[in-house]
């Protein structure tokens, strides 16, 4: 796969949490779906054949991997858009209590205030930052952080699968399950943005209420396509918060008379019109990845690769790892022990063809690594942040 990634020929790429390469053949994926829907008519009634066989094939593509029915997996264009649109559509009410970990993204903490906001909802924090030890003490932490923070008024937990600053796991599974121990059942949201193409997810998604995900990172498709898998209880009791022609059972006619005009199933959160040809180049690259091995072959590869990188940089002077053990994927986060800017270490390296990302909170650099990744890049790597 690494050879037919043109982004990987000419540097050294540790941004895949961020965006991942878009392979050769996936573009051209792409590419021959919009001229097969421009020779069509791309608004012919011979097109929607085509287009209906695209949107199908890849829902039941990207179901499959989450481990839920089609009916379950609704497409989007990005992550925060999977984790806002069905979460905006629960039924909350004023003194319901959102508990959110201190390691979410940005995007999906400002949706969660403002719907607060809207709603008179109040905001707890569940602690996870400071858990970087092994994964079994992570976990244990996770739940006793669960334990203590959950309230009689707690409606809703955000936890990502995957730190996307730390690196961490979280045991998804089993929060699920603590949750539906709880009096008010909350309802589980999971940012998946660091998970989906890189560890295996079925168990997880499946558990989730509200699993988000995008094709554009570690799944190395294209920026614009991405799903969610909702739960049953999300469909049953969700509702349609920004409202297109997809989200219509009948999208032929206007209803007045009609109080639920909606379809019953995953495709009440889709909107409008999206990019079909898209959609080619995310399944051209699952495929891609499959022939590197299955998803736990290739996690495994990518600890190796982690491991690798995180045991030479825990070996230099003046750098610590934001993890005490070797990371259990491919998010390797660290610390300079002294004042140099992470923006300004990331643009030094840069130029040097070294790419790695910055992060805010905590304050650090962050490298990743993918199946794609070598030997010698991590060596580079290590070489070149051993200079600070």
């Amino acid at each position: 796969m690494r050879s037919q990634c043109p982004a990987l020929l000419n540097k050294t790429y540790f941004n895949y949490g961020g965006q991942g390469p878009l392979p050769t053949p996936s573009l051209e994926a792409i590419q021959a779906s919009w001229r097969r829907i421009q020779e069509l008519g791309p608004f012919t009634t011979d097109v929607w054949p085509f287009i209906g066989a695209e949107v199908s094939s890849t829902r039941r593509r990207l179901a499959q991997l989450c481990g839920v029915a089609p009916h379950r997996l609704a497409l989007s264009e990005n992550v925060t858009s999977g984790c806002v649109l069905p979460l905006w559509g629960l039924p909350f009410i004023a003194g319901d209590r959102l508990l959110i970990s201190d390691c979410e993204h940005p995007g999906v903490v400002a949706a969660c205030v403002e719907l607060a906001r809207r709603e008179g909802l109040l905001i707890d924090t569940l602690p996870v930052k400071q858990l970087r030890g092994d994964q079994p003490s992570s976990d244990a932490g996770v739940m006793d952080a669960l334990e203590q923070s959950l309230t009689p008024r707690t409606r809703l937990v955000v936890l990502s699968h995957l730190l996307w600053n730390t690196g961490q796991i979280m045991p998804i599974t089993a929060v699920a399950e603590r949750l539906a121990l709880h009096p008010q059942s909350p309802y589980l949201l999971v940012d998946a943005a660091q998970s989906f193409g890189q560890i295996p997810v079925q168990q997880a998604a499946a558990a989730a209420d509200i699993y988000a995900f995008t094709g554009h990172k570690w799944a190395c498709g294209p920026e614009g396509l991405g799903g969610m898998a909702l739960s049953e209880r999300v469909l049953e009791q969700g509702q349609p918060t920004v409202i297109g022609w997809r989200s219509l059972r009948d999208e032929s006619k206007a209803d007045l008379s009609s109080s639920d005009p909606f379809h019953h199933d995953s495709r009440r959160f889709e909107v409008a019109t999206s990019c079909v040809p898209l959609m080619a180049g995310l399944r051209c690259s699952l495929d891609l990845l499959d022939q590197e091995g299955t998803s736990y072959e290739r996690w495994v590869r990518i600890q190796s690769r982690s491991e690798a990188l995180w045991q030479a940089l825990n070996n230099l002077d003046g750098l610590t790892p934001l993890l005490q053990v070797p990371p259990a994927s491919g998010l390797v986060s660290f610390q300079l022990r002294h004042d140099a800017a992470p923006a300004e270490v990331v643009q030094q390296l840069g130029q040097q063809g070294l790419w790695i990302r910055g992060l805010a909170d905590p304050s650090c650099l962050r490298a990743c690594t993918h199946v794609t990744t070598t030997e010698a890049e991590t060596k580079a790597l290590t070489t070149a942040i051993a200079q600070y």
